[in-house]
């Protein structure tokens, strides 16, 4: 039978990203596509610990793969760094991702590429809809 975790007393937040950049603090130009350079982002698992980064432009659907060797913080924000320098600073504004752990360090990200993040609310991928779209294309 399945429970719940109980809650640490303490109030210790491990596994909480620090210093998030909420959805809904997007600028309002992101909401109605009609400028590009606003991207959508996911970490795809597959089968013996591969990874992908998915990453979709909202206003043209384009499609970016980065392959990751590992899940962890370090090697997907390098992953996600060399993928956004390959494009020229008009064409990437800001990314939008969900809530997991593998952008903990999101600030470094921001820092290298002059990117926003921004996160999805909890449980709410919908958010994210054009990348949630695109992830159900590799997925066997």
């Amino acid at each position: 039978m399945r429970r719940s975790r109980p809650v640490d007393p303490t109030g210790d937040r491990r596994g909480h990203i620090k210093n998030i950049v909420s959805i809904r603090q997007r600028p309002a130009a992101v909401e109605d596509r009609a400028v590009p350079g606003h991207w959508e982002g996911d970490l795809l698992s597959g089968p013996n610990n591969s990874y992908i980064a998915t990453l979709v432009e909202r206003h043209t659907r384009y499609v970016m793969l980065a392959k990751v060797a590992g899940k962890d913080t370090q090697t997907v924000v390098s992953a996600l760094i060399k993928q956004a320098k390959k494009l020229p600073r008009e064409l990437y504004k800001s990314l939008t991702w969900d809530r997991g752990k593998e952008l903990t360090d999101h600030r470094r990200f921001t820092l290298a590429t002059n990117i926003d993040v921004y996160f999805c609310d909890p449980q709410s991928p919908w958010q994210r809809g054009s990348n949630e779209n695109t992830n159900g294309l590799p997925r066997p």
